[in-house]
Order: structure tokens, then sequence, then C-alpha cells
């Protein structure tokens, strides 16, 4: 990284829980030489790790089992654990100086693993879901804490960390419509290029649209969430450059899944955003 105009950050569980099984310490090692300020998305016993490297941790989980994604604030009956776990973090957060913790609409069945257990209407989940993050938005203001909602694609089901069908936020418009009726600077959106590609496209001008509530930005090819090289159709470098027009000052998260080495793929894709 030569100008560092763009805030990169490496992401945890693509690195670690993939193939690669990259280590905290290697991947801090890697943030450091490549010039990332921030390794995100890496559990809360390894925030210390993190720090003792300089980084930042730009992106936490909200503290919900695995697929995190799956119970969400979409359905009131997960209110109650939602809070009490995100909340937890959020706490730890404030002691770490964490800037972003994640928020998930959930999938749209009332019963996230059961489809026949009938769906949520759609407008239904949005207030449900605003209802939620006004709850955590209130309580992550006083600790300098956003609660940021991801839209994710719901098309790809190839990989179950590719696309996720059945998740009831996967249209940006939606989201941002969410995001835009709790009205509260801790309460912001997670934009993801690779998702947003996938299912709504007119990437930059999204971008600029939904620029005052943008929290913070994950990238990855597409598709096939792999490396941000020539084998895939977007085009890096005029999306940071439109980040940079529009005054973002949050992180960009290479949440891509490795194909090849990840030492070489994480240099060619600093290199590629950092405009």
């Amino acid at each position: 990284m030569t100008n560092g105009r763009i805030k990169q950050s490496l992401a945890y569980w693509c690195l670690n829980a993939t193939e690669w099984q990259w280590d905290i310490d290697r991947i801090c090692e890697a943030a450091v030489r490549l010039g990332c300020p921030s390794v995100e998305l890496a559990p809360p016993e390894l925030w210390p790790v993190v720090a003792k490297y300089g980084l930042r941790n730009g992106l936490v989980l909200n503290g919900m089992p695995d697929p995190v994604f799956a119970r969400g604030l979409n359905n009131p009956q997960n209110h109650e654990e939602i809070f009490a776990r995100t909340k937890g973090i959020i706490d730890g957060c404030a002691d770490f100086g964490i800037p972003n913790v994640i928020a998930f609409t959930g999938y749209k069945w009332w019963d996230a693993f059961d489809p026949s257990s009938g769906e949520i209407p759609r407008q239904q989940g949005a207030e449900n879901t605003i209802a939620g993050l006004r709850e955590l938005a209130r309580y992550a203001a006083p600790r300098n804490v956003t609660i940021v909602l991801e839209q994710l694609n719901t098309r790809d089901d190839s990989h179950p960390m590719k696309g996720h069908p059945g998740y009831q936020g996967d249209d940006i418009d939606y989201c941002a419509e969410i995001i835009r009726r709790v009205d509260s600077a801790h309460a912001k959106l997670l934009f993801d290029v690779y998702h947003v590609a996938i299912m709504n496209g007119d990437v930059m001008r999204r971008l600029r649209q939904y620029a005052r509530w943008i929290g913070h930005v994950h990238v990855a090819g597409v598709p096939g969430r792999g490396e941000l090289d020539e084998m895939q159709e977007i085009h890096y470098p005029a999306v940071m450059r439109t980040l940079l027009e529009i005054g973002y000052q949050g992180y960009v998260g290479l949440e891509y899944i490795p194909t090849r080495d990840p030492a070489k793929g994480l240099a060619e894709a600093v290199s590629l955003c950092d405009v």
C-alpha cells in the first residue's frame, strides 16, 4: 500500500476457517506487512492479539451462534437473545475501541431452519428489524459503537458462504430503507459489493445513493467470492474511487475466499484497492 486513502481490513474467517487455516498471528503479520490498519471479524478471545500488533478490529460479529446470519432481527422471538449477546459484544467493543458490530435480518421463515413454518411477511420483517436496530443503536451510542446491517445474496446456492438462500434482507434498497427509518447515527449499512452486485447491480450509483448510511464495506470477486483479479467482473479501482468521492471514511474489508496462495492474492487485492 502506498496511498493509504482506503483503510483496508483483512477478514479473519476467510484466512482461518477455509482450507488455508492461517492463525491470527500470521493474519496480523500480513496486515502489518501490507499496510492494512485492521483485521476484522476475529472472535473476542483474539481481540488482544489484534491489538498487540497495533491493529484495529474494524468489524465484529454479534455473538449469535453459527450460522450467525440465520436467526435475525426480523423475528421478535429472537430479540431477547440477540439483544443479550450483542450488548455483551458492544461492551467489549467499547473496551477495545472496535467501531462496528454486524447485524442481520435473518432468514425469512418463522423457524429459520424450517421453510414449512411459513414466511415472515416482508414488511413485518422490516418493522421487526427496525425495532431491534433501534434498541441496539440506543445501547451502542454512548459506547461509540455502530450496528451495521448487512444485505446478503440469495441467488448463489453453491457454497454456504457464497450465498444465503432464504435470507430476508437480500435487497440493498430494502436494507437501506430499514436503516433510513431507524434514523440513528449508530445504525448503518454494511455495503457488501459482492452481494449487492449479485442481487442488485449498479454498484457505484448505489454507493452514491446510500452514502450517508454506509458504515462498513466488504469486497470480493464476482461471481464466486474469490480474489479481486482479472477473472471476475467488478472493476474495483473505480469502486474505491467512488468511495473516496462520497467521502467514505470507514474500513473496506477484503472478505473473499482465497482460491490460491493467499499471500499473493492479498497483495494483489491491496494494491488494486489502494487508489
